[in-house]
């Protein structure tokens, strides 16, 4: 049998069954899967050490080829132009009222002498920006500074105080609210209200709240000027606490959905190494809530950079005399957009409309960059 493993050996066969012929052993032999060997020119052989007749009764082994399944019908693709045509409309919409006013907007804030009416200017130039940034003197209308001395630094100020605090203060709250067994529904309705409350009569409400006369300076047997004739600094705390205020509402109700989807374990395990609340909010609320946080984030620098509506409705003009401010020194960058665009000056307002456009997209890519070592999904 020596001899006989050789042979198989040699052609790279393994055993099968043998049988009895005459009284000769008929041996069937099979290819080694394991070796790549053309076994076509394999014929029958005797070993007569044996007395054994070696058959190949099985096919060809080289490798197979690679197969291509045909005759099937790419359903998906086919259907491609039924998604086109549902999406179509929304398209056509944005292209209108997104695209195209971004595209002319960006075109504006480049041309010289821009005629809003006719549609009609005199070049190119960077003018416009530098008349904005006080570089450039604004022709016969001397300087304008009302830009990088109020617009700038106000909206600065309103977004990184804002955002922060109403972050904080809805995360808070959401965790109380989530806490609460009794009267859940009806907490979480009455927090909501403000969102759905109209924003001119919300700040119309802080105006005489915040007025010389009003609650605040009761309450607190005050006379100070928070709002008509206060100093720019004073006049920054109503508009703010009114903002924060006015904004608490959404940011509760995403950070709320958040945290009703964290799995209960993650607490009670919390609970059993003894962790206390500061520390379990820190550990596992927050880090467990960063997608939403940063959603918040991102959307909420975006409508404060944009704030607008606030100081209209609190002071009813870009300064703390109203609309009889000589010094416009609450104005914010889209105050200051539609101002311009008021008084006809629509290249002006394009290019400080682009910078605003610049400082979302740069604040929101700086946000998209930390999220990715800082948000857990």
């Amino acid at each position: 049998m020596k001899a006989l493993d050789k042979v198989l050996n040699k052609l790279h066969l393994k055993k099968a069954p043998q049988q009895t012929s005459g009284g000769t052993k008929l041996m069937e032999a099979e290819p080694d899967t394991a070796n790549m060997f053309d076994y076509t020119h394999v014929e029958d052989r005797y070993d007569s050490e044996s007395n054994t007749i070696i058959r190949l009764v099985s096919p060809n082994n080289r490798k197979k080829k690679d197969y291509a399944v045909k005759g099937i019908e790419d359903v998906a693709s086919k259907n491609n132009w039924k998604a086109w045509l549902y999406l179509g409309p929304v398209i056509i919409l944005i292209a209108i009222f997104l695209l195209y006013p971004l595209i002319n907007t960006i075109f504006i804030a480049f041309a010289k002498d821009y005629s809003y009416a006719t549609g009609t200017f005199k070049g190119i130039t960077l003018e416009n920006f530098g008349i904005i940034f006080h570089i450039v003197q604004a022709g016969a209308g001397g300087w304008e500074e009302n830009f990088i001395k109020y617009a700038i630094p106000n909206t600065l100020i309103l977004t990184f105080v804002t955002v922060p605090v109403s972050i904080a203060l809805a995360l808070i709250i959401s965790v109380a609210l989530n806490s609460i067994k009794w009267f859940q529904k009806f907490l979480q309705t009455v927090f909501f209200l403000p969102y759905v409350t109209n924003a001119v009569a919300i700040g119309l409400v802080f105006s005489v709240i915040f007025d010389q006369h009003g609650v605040i300076n009761f309450i607190f047997n005050s006379n100070t000027v928070w709002i008509y004739g206060a100093n720019r600094w004073v006049a920054m705390i109503p508009l703010c606490i009114y903002i924060v205020w006015h904004g608490l509402p959404f940011k509760i109700l995403i950070l709320l959905s958040g945290l009703q989807g964290i799995d209960k374990q993650y607490y009670q395990a919390a609970q059993i190494d003894a962790a206390g609340k500061a520390k379990t909010l820190m550990r596992i609320t927050v880090p467990l809530l960063s997608p939403q946080i940063l959603y918040l984030m991102i959307t909420s620098f975006i409508g404060a950079f944009k704030e607008y509506t606030s100081v209209v409705s609190m002071f009813n003009g870009p300064g703390t005399l109203g609309q009889n401010s000589v010094i416009p020194d609450m104005e914010t960058v889209v105050y200051y957009v539609y101002q311009n665009v008021e008084k006809g000056f629509t290249s002006r307002a394009a290019a400080a409309a682009v910078f605003l456009f610049v400082l979302i997209m740069i604040f929101t890519f700086i946000q998209m960059k930390v999220s990715k070592t800082r948000v857990h999904y």
